[in-house]
């Protein structure tokens, strides 16, 4: 078994979704590197990829869903995320096998049964054949159909719990948005190149392989965190895990251990921090990837600073690779509010401060620590 410590993990980790060195690749480069980026509110999304891009640009991850580059979909965890079209299927597929809307507990939630479930896959498949249509429209075409009057509420409820189920099984996903009213298209026609969504034993290794290089060190359960919120049985996550052989290699981390692609062990054992202070935006994959839970990466009395109520994340100042802080934009100034007292460390911070100005077109950004 292979140890390092935190530092490294933290260092390599950096390093790899282009936190310390932004990539000079294409927005897909990025997000697929990081396994999607969390697109519920579509300026964290942009931000997340405009802090890791050498030559950021505006509405980039826009433009990518709208050239079918990116597409966006409930996947992890059920929240909508922009993803790359091949990891995107794979990712459903795994999503979808946990079979969450078969539960009884889902069920008595949502009034709807799995067979009704199946009907509306059938149907919603037929009723964006070759169209995109709004929520209004989708609704509206499959109430016509007999035996769904009682999920008109569900159906048309922003948060799509309903509607989900489907995504997972890539019979809907995102269309370009009308306005300000969001569209669902059919991916096999909206996706250039989508081949549908394979088998969950077929997928796994592109997954899991895929996170491993962006977040890794990590256990099958870490994965399955970020996956589904632990809804795939664990057996299942673990012979997923299993059958990657050798090009998994097993990592302590000073008393924790993990699972790393092979082919990174030496970056890995070789990666150093810089010293340098780093401004990451709300609900970014650094801390979604390995979860709000991992006090290795935030102190757990810090933890509802950064998770907060209605399942916001705030923005992130990360020292060392810690989350050490959040911060906020006050007009032309960045807010941050660091969790532990001590010397303000001014110079990192303003350097900090200029990087995301650069990166999010708003130069001329002030830093201001906030009191107490």
């Amino acid at each position: 078994m292979v140890s390092v410590g935190w530092d490294q993990v933290f260092a390599w980790r950096l390093g790899r979704q282009f936190v310390t060195e932004p990539g000079g690749g294409s927005v897909g480069d990025i997000v697929e590197r990081l396994v999607g980026v969390q697109a519920q509110v579509a300026s964290a999304a942009e931000m997340a990829v405009a802090v890791r891009s050498s030559d950021p640009r505006p509405s980039g991850v826009a433009q990518a869903l709208e050239a079918g580059g990116l597409v966006k979909t409930w996947a992890m965890r059920g929240t909508l995320h922009a993803m790359v079209p091949q990891l995107a299927a794979a990712a459903l597929s795994l999503i979808g096998s946990a079979r969450t809307w078969e539960k009884p507990s889902w069920q008595k939630v949502f009034g709807a049964t799995p067979e009704q479930v199946a009907a509306l896959v059938e149907v919603v498949s037929g009723v964006l054949a070759d169209r995109v249509l709004t929520r209004d429209e989708l609704v509206e075409a499959v109430l016509a159909e007999p035996g769904f009057d009682h999920l008109g509420e569900q159906l048309r409820s922003g948060w799509g719990a309903v509607l989900k189920p489907l995504a997972w099984q890539g019979a809907l996903c995102h269309g370009p948005a009308r306005g300000t009213k969001v569209t669902f298209a059919s991916p096999a026609d909206h996706v250039p190149g989508w081949s549908g969504v394979p088998d969950p034993d077929e997928a796994a290794p592109a997954v899991i392989s895929a996170y491993l290089g962006a977040y890794g060190p990590a256990t099958p359960e870490a994965f399955d965190g970020w996956l589904s919120r632990n809804s795939v049985r664990k057996p299942v996550v673990r012979g997923w895990f299993a059958a990657l052989g050798d090009a998994v290699t097993e990592v302590d981390v000073e008393g924790r251990t993990g699972w790393i692609g092979s082919e990174f062990v030496d970056e890995l054992a070789a990666a150093t921090l810089d010293g340098a202070i780093h401004l990451l935006g709300p609900f970014d994959q650094y801390v979604l990837g390995p979860g709000t839970g991992d006090t290795a990466m935030l102190r757990s009395e810090h933890r509802a600073k950064v998770s907060r109520t209605a399942g916001w994340i705030s923005p992130l100042v990360l020292v060392d690779g810690r989350i050490a802080g959040t911060w906020e934009r006050v007009d032309d100034e960045v807010v941050v509010s660091m969790f532990e007292k001590g010397k303000f460390p001014k110079r990192e911070l303003t350097a900090a401060v200029e990087r995301l100005a650069e990166a999010i077109g708003a130069r001329g950004l002030a830093v201001r620590r906030e009191s107490g």
